[in-house]
């Protein structure tokens, strides 16, 4: 009996992907997770400025984003004393953001330029310091400061002068060891050049190195400000009273009571307190981005 030959079958064939799905799989999801990022960072941002504008006292008071339009939480903060905790907050803020860049910068170009006995020691010294957060030794914080108010008033509690300092001896280590880095990356033969010139280490220090550091200068004054800015542990330790409050150890008190709590005017405080730090970011945006050495040699 005859077999019959296999039957061969045919390839199918390839499909090939088109212009749009390609898009789609190389590009197209990035935009979808782009809209999510954006809507998840944006929301909390929009719905506190509803709130603000909200005449009801409660976050949930109403099913709508801007149900209600009114500006009675923000004329209600003239009768509080947040525009007093507002300068409080803005002459720490920006004392800390100073100080905190001088002596990081003066650290880290001692530590970057010169050697000295213990400089490695010291190194891991502040390295392992600035591993613990500032809030673990507010107890130690609060006896000292009740010691030295003893002897000086104005670094004892309830001092402005007192909470800068704080939060500058917090600030040292970390941005000491941030702005090392970057001063070892600027080369050494521009320090021999300003000294066979006849330039001396501070005139070095002020008029050669510091423009060069613009960039890291900039990083370091924004983070002490709005570290300076938000915090509330610290800050409520150190001022004891409503006079010498911050933002956040006043605007606080709004919230604190579940019974009697003040949303719409915190609300509406929270946004105007937003305003100095978004301006500050975009006063400093251009260093942050800039280069290092961005204009330092000339051709």
């Amino acid at each position: 009996m005859a077999t019959s030959a296999p039957v061969q079958e045919t390839a199918k064939p390839r499909r090939v992907p088109t212009k749009r799905s390609r898009w789609a799989l190389e590009v197209g999801w990035k935009y979808i997770v782009a809209v999510v990022v954006v809507f998840v960072a944006a929301f909390p941002l929009v719905y506190i400025l509803s709130a603000s504008l909200s005449t009801s006292a409660s976050l949930s008071g109403s099913a709508r984003l801007f149900e209600s339009f009114s500006l009675t939480n923000y004329q209600a903060l003239s009768e509080t004393k947040y525009w007093t905790w507002v300068v409080n907050t803005l002459i720490i803020g920006f004392s800390t953001a100073i100080g905190a860049t001088l002596m990081g910068a003066a650290a880290a170009y001692a530590f970057s330029r010169f050697r000295f006995k213990g400089r490695r020691t010291s190194l891991t010294s502040l390295l392992i310091i600035q591993m613990f957060p500032q809030t673990v030794a507010f107890i130690a914080v609060f006896l000292l400061l009740i010691s030295l108010g003893n002897v000086i008033p104005a670094l004892g509690l309830n001092s402005k002068i007192a909470l800068i300092c704080v939060y500058l001896g917090g600030a040292l280590g970390a941005n000491t060891f941030l702005m090392y880095g970057f001063f070892n990356s600027i080369p050494q033969e521009l320090d021999e050049a300003a000294k066979m010139d006849g330039a001396t280490h501070a005139q070095t220090f002020w008029r050669l190195i510091m423009p060069l550091v613009t960039p890291i200068l900039a990083v370091v004054a924004l983070l002490g400000f709005i570290t300076a800015f938000g915090d509330f542990i610290l800050s409520k330790i150190v001022l004891t009273k409503e006079d010498n409050w911050t933002l956040a150890v006043g605007m606080y008190g709004w919230v604190s009571d579940q019974l009697t709590a003040r949303w719409g005017i915190f609300a509406a405080g929270a946004v105007i307190a937003s305003i100095p730090i978004l301006v500050l970011f975009l006063a400093l945006q251009r260093y942050i981005v800039g280069g290092l050495t961005s204009g330092s040699v000339k051709g």
